[in-house]
């Protein structure tokens, strides 16, 4: 049972929220229905080309990156996700204490662990060297 009438005051507090969220839903709905009802319905082979750089395009769009690629991408996500993470723990270091250095040392330390063992299976071999390497 609420005390002192706590929700009618929540209630309350959520209405401006409610009211901004209708407004919103409304005018999204607004411009796409004017975007469909006033635009266009030509179609045609030049408006159904593919527009890059104002060159007309040849070939297939679908082109096999290289292993390093994707490799490169999940490093950085990798690298990127522990940045955040240290420098959260960065900016709270002093209320975490001498717990929070250990954790955050078995954190990085998983990680150079982690980078280590990709380092012997081979994943960070790739380019020039590594190719010249396997064809001597």
């Amino acid at each position: 049972m609420p005390v002192n009438g706590s929700l009618t005051s929540a209630a309350g507090d959520l209405l401006p929220l409610a009211i901004y969220t209708t407004v919103t839903v409304l005018l999204i709905g607004v411009l796409l229905l004017a975007a469909w009802w006033l635009g266009a319905r030509r179609r045609g082979d030049v408006k159904e080309t593919a527009y890059e750089s104002g060159s007309i395009p040849l070939g297939s769009a679908r082109l096999a990156f290289p292993v390093p690629f994707y490799l490169v991408a999940i490093f950085f996500i990798v690298f990127d996700v522990e940045a955040a993470f240290i420098f959260t723990w960065a900016v709270a270091w002093d209320l975490l204490g001498v717990a929070g250095m250990i954790h955050i040392t078995f954190f990085i330390v998983v990680l150079l662990l982690g980078l280590v063992w990709l380092w012997l299976k081979g994943g960070l071999d790739w380019g020039p060297s590594s190719e010249r390497k396997r064809l001597h």
